[in-house]
């Protein structure tokens, strides 16, 4: 098992400080377009072992609806990456301590295959282990929304 001493939020990190680096490094993945495209040890840094995503069924992007492991994350954020050209992080609220963490996210994303943008609230339940993300719950204001914009016309 891994230890805080060789991670770069350190061993003082809160969920929160871990989440913002997570953020980033995500942010910056589907910018660079994901997998064979950008750099997935970023991302990697800041993720438990045995982390799970938990995903709501039905949107472009959940696949199974749980991914499990570094492995699990890479292939979601290889998905995410098909289908998001971009996502920006308007507005962020957090409610929490060292382990656990709420975000409330205002988020922009721009699909690629139709250009479209939305903006859009996700709320996410969030548990951290050892300065990395362990388990991450998130809930789409309006999945029909984020659907519609990923759709060709």
């Amino acid at each position: 098992m891994s230890t805080t001493t060789d991670h770069p939020d350190g061993p003082a990190a809160d969920a929160w400080t871990v989440m913002q680096r997570f953020y980033a490094a995500e942010a910056a993945y589907v910018a660079a377009g994901g997998l064979g495209k950008a750099n997935y040890a970023h991302v990697a840094a800041h993720l438990d072992p045995e982390v799970t995503l938990h995903q709501a069924p039905g949107l472009p992007f959940t696949g199974t609806g749980t991914w499990r492991g570094h492995d699990g994350m890479e292939q979601f954020l290889a998905r995410f990456s098909e289908i998001w050209e971009s996502m920006e992080f308007l507005e962020q609220e957090h409610w929490g301590d060292e382990n656990t963490v709420v975000v409330r996210n205002r988020v922009r994303f721009r699909a690629r295959a139709t250009r479209q943008e939305i903006d859009t609230l996700i709320v996410q339940l969030i548990t951290v282990r050892d300065g990395r993300m362990l388990e991450c719950r998130p809930f789409y204001w309006d999945p029909a929304a984020i659907t519609g914009a990923c759709e060709s016309q």
